[in-house]
């Protein structure tokens, strides 16, 4: 969106401001990591600008922290239109979806976060309009009712979710491109905290960035949560600036170990290793005994535990690996023995 000399515009400055605020790279090139995502993001983006219609409707899915919000900013950005936020549990009427959609401009951004968690009759009103850019609104009752159709004009749907497999099937086959967003390697981590470092004004050397990026769980929501502490650990312990050793005394305060996990982590393994041998242990059971919800097991720790290779999902439950045996300084199973981290 091109702007008169000398006028600037008041929503653009405050989405910049929120951004920096945020620490949220505003576009591709200043998006760190996910290779694959950007690589065609940039292709999809390059397209539709050329041919000067909406982009096709993208899902964005993978677990959280990892950058699907961001991700809807940068292409409202790149396609240089307006963005407008909501999340799948706060429409609750087929109203609530009619006044988002109609308020739209041409082209612009729709992001619906969590969107596998829409009310059935939101989502199959939503299906016309992402399909035909059209909305079916019921007005009436009984005998009376009747059908008022609604032109939109062209609009992208971005949708995010931790739990892809939550998605209905009509609603996942009307995105026109589906992204899944990995967790990051510690290199990639180290750049985003160095990034976040100079927006927030810190002094921070290539040793502390390395420090807090390791023990961040492959997260860059973590990572500039971290920073943000070491900082201010930083500011009251030492000189303000921030070396390796200002980073470990933080983090090791905040009782995140050399590996990046925190009490509950540990927790969680210690209880599958000590109060059920192990494994297999069902989630149920387990969210019982750490006075837990599942759902909070399964979409803010398990992620990372699985991919670090501390603990496995079985048809029966779940399992602590050989790894997490070591970890936790327990005998491995039949004495195996293996690398840990």
């Amino acid at each position: 969106m091109k702007e008169r000399e000398g006028v600037v515009n008041p929503r653009r400055q405050t989405d910049e401001l929120g951004l920096e605020v945020g620490l949220r790279p505003r576009t591709l090139a200043d998006f760190v990591g996910q290779e694959e995502v950007r690589r065609n993001l940039a292709i999809a983006i390059a397209a539709a600008r050329g041919r000067g219609e909406s982009l096709d409707h993208i899902l964005v899915h993978g677990p959280p922290g990892l950058g699907k919000t961001s991700l809807a900013y940068i292409i409202a950005e790149e396609l240089g239109v307006g963005v407008k936020s909501t999340a799948g549990p706060v429409i609750e009427r087929a109203g609530d979806l009619a006044a988002l959609l109609t308020n739209l401009q041409p082209k612009d951004v729709l992001f619906v976060d969590e969107v596998h968690r829409l009310p059935t009759v939101v989502e199959e009103i939503l299906y016309p309009a992402m399909e035909d850019f059209r909305l079916d609104i019921l007005i009436g009752q009984g005998p009376g009712a009747r059908t008022v159709k609604l032109e939109l004009p062209g609009f992208t749907l971005v949708g995010a979710t931790t739990r892809a497999g939550l998605l209905t099937p009509a609603l996942r086959d009307r995105f026109g491109l589906m992204l899944r967003v990995d967790f990051y390697t510690p290199e990639e981590l180290t750049l985003i905290v160095r990034r976040a470092a100079r927006v927030i004004q810190v002094e921070l050397d290539e040793a502390g960035a390395k420090e807090i990026a390791r023990r961040s769980r492959g997260t860059p929501r973590i990572a500039n949560r971290l920073l943000k502490r070491v900082r201010d650990y930083a500011q009251v312990h030492g000189d303000g600036r921030i070396n390796r050793d200002c980073a470990n005394a933080a983090l090791t305060l905040l009782d995140i170990d050399q590996w990046g996990l925190d009490r509950m982590d540990r927790q969680i393994l210690a209880t599958i290793i000590h109060k059920f041998d192990g494994g297999p242990v069902g989630v149920e059971t387990l969210a019982a005994a750490l006075c837990e919800e599942r759902d909070t097991l399964e979409d803010v720790y398990e992620p990372y535990l699985m991919q670090a290779g501390l603990i496995k999902r079985t048809p029966r439950g779940r399992v602590a690996t050989t790894r997490a045996h070591q970890y936790c300084r327990e005998p491995a199973p039949g004495g195996q023995q293996g690398k840990l981290f």
